[in-house]
């Protein structure tokens, strides 16, 4: 029996697995699960990120897949999975440029949220309350996996780490942004964003959650992943924006493939 590439096999996995959830990082962004689409609101700043983000994925998928970057739905028949989608921000942009977009989330009022916020535009999204290990106990698979500001949130960044790559079709891509674990980092994005700025709610990063590069590479490859690429983001605050750079010392962001 074949089964659709859409949908998992009926011999897929569905024992239960062990979650990745932190229940008070959990709690934390459900409390603001009614400001994601507010640029004003306490995700101001993931909004003015958002579009570094965005160039990024559509400029490697592009590259990778092989598509027309001069088109209206440039990721047409490509299926999507935003893992940590909280209220919708990259799963929204990814349904315009044409992707089967599920956005996938452990907070129920992250996902009714973006649900609401889909409907009001007319998108059609598949959002789900669940877990990457669920998506991948159900034997789910992608072209695509966004992992974006999640991994320095989950109790177990290598096994989270495992549960996504296992979820990206042969030669399919995963996108992670994460934080560097470096003195800068905890200076910029801790003291100087939570503290000093007000950017964002005091208590939101844990510095001893950021990751490294190099730990984050040897998490995708030991998944059987490959790193394709790193980039690094920085804030230029006389513009008030954001920009991809050679720096990664504070934010990066890195594309990893799984061979064919």
């Amino acid at each position: 029996m074949i089964s659709s590439p859409n949908k998992p096999s009926p011999d897929a996995r569905t024992e239960p697995a062990a979650s990745s959830v932190v229940d008070a990082e959990l709690k934390k962004f459900s409390d603001l699960a009614a400001q994601w689409w507010d640029p004003d609101g306490k995700f101001k700043t993931l909004h003015k990120f958002n579009p570094v983000r965005l160039a990024y994925i559509r400029e490697h998928a592009c590259g990778h897949f092989d598509r027309d970057t001069t088109s209206l739905k440039p990721f047409s028949g490509l299926r999507v999975l935003d893992i940590g989608c909280g209220g919708g921000l990259l799963c929204e942009p990814m349904a315009r440029l044409g992707a089967d977009v599920v956005g996938a989330d452990a907070a129920e009022k992250n996902v009714k949220t973006a649900a609401a916020h889909a409907a009001e535009f007319g998108l059609a999204i598949d959002y789900r309350a669940t877990t990457a290990e669920d998506l991948a106990a159900q034997g789910e698979n992608f072209d695509i996996v966004l992992n974006m500001e999640v991994v320095e949130h989950v109790a177990d960044m290598p096994a989270f780490i495992a549960s996504c790559s296992s979820m990206v079709r042969p030669g399919g891509l995963m996108f992670v942004a994460t934080l560097n674990r470096t003195l800068k980092a905890f200076g910029l994005a801790i003291i100087g964003a939570e503290y000093v700025l007000g950017w964002l709610p005091k208590g939101t990063h844990q510095w001893e959650k950021f990751i490294t590069p190099a730990e984050l590479t040897s998490a995708v490859h030991a998944s059987d992943l490959r790193v394709k690429d790193r980039a690094g983001v920085v804030y230029n605050p006389l513009a008030d924006t954001w920009r991809r750079s050679s720096d990664t010392d504070v934010n990066y962001m890195i594309l990893a493939e799984r061979r064919r």
